[in-house]
């Protein structure tokens, strides 16, 4: 009896694993055709049509399916965070990658090899009502910029949250040095805070700039601080404000194009930085020298918008394109590409949105999953 109920047992599972007699014609075409079909959807399409049946189940996990999507990640140890990554942003800090998702902020600890995660995240940093636009690690803090007007205020080792209305719009960027936070929006202006707890939500200055803020950076030496902004007016996107009394100070460049926003900006140190954004090019400006013209600039060959930069403070420089995830690596001494990684082969394209850089490794997020490449294992 036993055995005859072992049988049965046996025979009602096979049947469930078959395929349905009855259910849409798509169902009952070749094998060979649905693996087709079913090759353009992705990692979560996937999944939910696995939770269809039984033998959708089983036909999903074929191993053609999740080849290619396998493929999408270049040794980062996993493919995504749960869900799209949304328009990412990230930060390191000593063992630790902070990545933003959504509306939260994750941090992820790295395994010795420094090239993949641990699955389990440290800690979730919450608080904005929508996408998190930007955040900077700053004395112990997480400093979010989002999409809901507020600038959030987190503590990494504690479970201290402050989010304050800051502007209209959403805040698009945000820095912060020395005890001050600036943050630039949407709204057309850029608004100077204090990190000190008790001061928390004061705007110390709010500055006209007359054009969507798009990028922002404060100076090292703490007392100016750089605005990157979409250059639909009639003056320069690039422009450097008194850190302590709001006032312009200069402009850099004189001919750029209507729409050449800067997207991203950073200084190297007190005197020079680096730019790039919607007009293809990175820019080296010395303010030594002069501000109405940068002393190098390198030209993305194929005429995409860079949305970010990133460099070791010695001669690489790696960029980050608007199409097709492609990452570019530059020798600074030379005005054409090194090398570059399209880190996109599938139907799914993505701009980089985020570049982080160390010694051994290069740190890249797109809109659905994050990767790595290993200077040490090309």
């Amino acid at each position: 009896m036993a055995a005859e109920a072992g049988e049965e047992e046996e025979e009602a599972a096979r049947e469930s694993a078959a395929r349905p007699a009855a259910g849409p014609a798509l169902w009952r075409l070749p094998e060979e055709l649905l693996l087709l079909i079913c090759s353009y959807l992705d990692m979560r399409a996937l999944g939910r049509l696995a939770q269809v049946c039984r033998w959708l189940r089983r036909f999903t996990s074929c191993d053609l399916l999740w080849r290619r999507i396998a493929r999408a990640s270049l040794n980062s140890g996993f493919t995504r965070l749960g869900t799209d990554l949304q328009m990412p942003w990230m930060q390191l800090e000593d063992d630790s990658l902070y990545i933003s998702q959504a509306n939260f902020i994750l941090a992820y600890q790295f395994r010795p090899d420094g090239a993949s995660l641990n699955r389990r995240p440290l800690g979730v940093f919450a608080g904005h009502d929508e996408d998190v636009c930007h955040f900077v690690l700053a004395n112990s803090h997480i400093i979010s910029a989002g999409g809901d007007g507020k600038i959030g205020v987190h503590k990494i080792h504690s479970t201290f949250t402050v989010k304050y209305s800051a502007h209209e719009q959403e805040v698009n960027c945000v820095d912060c040095k020395g005890g001050i936070i600036v943050s630039g929006s949407r709204d057309r202006t850029a608004k100077v805070w204090p990190l000190a707890s008790g001061q928390l939500g004061q705007c110390l200055h709010t500055i006209q700039t007359e054009d969507r803020v798009w990028s922002i950076a404060i100076s090292p030496l703490l007392s100016s601080f750089v605005t990157g902004t979409a250059c639909c007016g009639h003056f320069s996107p690039l422009r450097i404000w008194d850190l302590n009394s709001g006032q312009l100070m200069t402009h850099l460049g004189s001919d750029f194009p209507p729409g050449a926003g800067v997207l991203d900006v950073m200084y190297e140190s007190p005197f020079t930085l680096l730019s790039c954004g919607y007009d293809t090019y990175v820019r080296y400006w010395d303010l030594r020298t002069s501000v109405r013209k940068c002393v190098m600039e390198w030209e993305e060959p194929h005429d995409s918008t860079l949305y970010c930069l990133q460099t070791d403070g010695n001669h690489l420089l790696a960029t980050g394109s608007s199409y097709y995830g492609v990452v570019r690596l530059w020798d600074r001494r030379q005005r054409a590409c090194l090398h570059a990684f399209p880190l996109t082969s599938t139907p799914l394209s993505s701009p980089v949105y985020c570049l982080r850089l160390t010694t051994k490794h290069l740190y890249a997020a797109l809109s659905y999953n994050l990767h790595v490449l290993d200077f040490q294992n090309p």
